[in-house]
């Protein structure tokens, strides 16, 4: 059975202050996501290597995108002084969260580790993860309506039950749920605005109308949020005893920043697949230009012949 567990700066003997930037930015790394951001980017620059070894190209803009505002964003809200304050603020637990499910899933699509895999494994690894990603089951996890059920059913069920007090007093359901986080991220996300090969992936106007739907679910939430009379997590926040701290302001802060992060990230959304849809329309263009001069070359010769 899980121990209830303190924040950090308790857990040490010292007294919880209000935050501010020097504490939110130092490094806290004590946490298994830290191996696992680790050994993801080891791999991923690795397979990079490989590929450019053997003379292939790799676009930077994708290991960019993968590394930093993907890989370093969890690194921001989890291996930081912010986790020391995601179990006293509902308002920083609530950055952590968008970042966690909305901010690091979209770049980390957008670094295609699959399709990398695929360029480097040797054939039998690489049938196996082919095999993996068509799955029946990766069919449906991947589905964008699953997807959408699971983005958008996670928060209400989350918050609005006992299951935000657990994730609070007991350290594995805290880690667990981040995990959740970016696993239900990245379930939404890979499939709107990644490039690796996915099954059933919808066309971009299927896809922005998604995006569209899910964006009222935020402000929904966020204004639930701020309107509710009782504290979320029980008596958690209380029994703190942090006098400096309101925390039905931060209650409240919290749902705004749920309501204007969710609307900020699916605007943002919104313009992305714009512009990928813009560009693969100009692909397929310039395929039909190829397509029909090969066909008028060959109309020319035979016409000749």
């Amino acid at each position: 059975m899980s121990t209830p567990w303190t924040y950090p700066p308790l857990a040490h003997g010292g007294e919880l202050g209000p935050p501010d930037a020097a504490t939110l930015l130092r490094p806290n790394p004590e946490s298994w996501l830290a191996l696992a951001v680790l050994a993801a980017a080891a791999l991923y620059l690795y397979a990079v290597y490989v590929l450019r070894a053997r003379g292939d190209r790799w676009p930077v803009g994708r290991t960019i995108a993968f590394l930093l505002p993907g890989l370093g964003s969890i690194v921001t809200v989890t291996l930081t002084g912010v986790a020391g304050y995601d179990t006293t603020l509902l308002s920083v637990h609530m950055v952590q969260h968008m970042v966690l499910s909305m901010v690091a899933p979209i770049f980390l699509a957008l670094g295609a580790p699959v399709t990398l895999a695929l360029r480097v494994l040797p054939q039998r690894p690489r049938g196996v993860l082919l095999a993996v990603v068509h799955s029946r089951v990766a069919r449906v996890l991947a589905h964008p309506l699953v997807a959408f059920a699971f983005f958008t059913a996670t928060p209400f069920v989350l918050y609005f039950s006992g299951l935000y007090e657990l994730t609070l007093r007991h350290e594995f359901a805290h880690e667990l749920a981040h995990a959740h986080f970016i696993a239900v991220g990245c379930l939404f996300f890979w499939p709107l605005v990644g490039v690796d090969p996915l099954p059933g992936r919808w066309p971009y106007p299927g896809r922005a109308l998604l995006m569209v739907l899910s964006t009222p679910i935020h402000a929904v939430l966020g204004l639930t949020i701020m309107q509710s009379a009782t504290l979320l997590g029980g008596d958690w926040y209380p029994s703190l005893g942090l006098e400096w701290a309101d925390h039905f302001a931060d209650q409240k802060l919290a749902g705004g920043i749920l309501w204007a992060g969710g609307e900020a990230v699916s605007v943002i959304m919104l313009a992305v697949l714009v512009v990928q849809w813009m560009k693969a329309s100009e692909r397929e263009a310039r395929r039909i230009d190829r397509q029909l001069d090969r066909e008028e070359a060959q109309a020319v010769g035979s016409a000749a012949d």
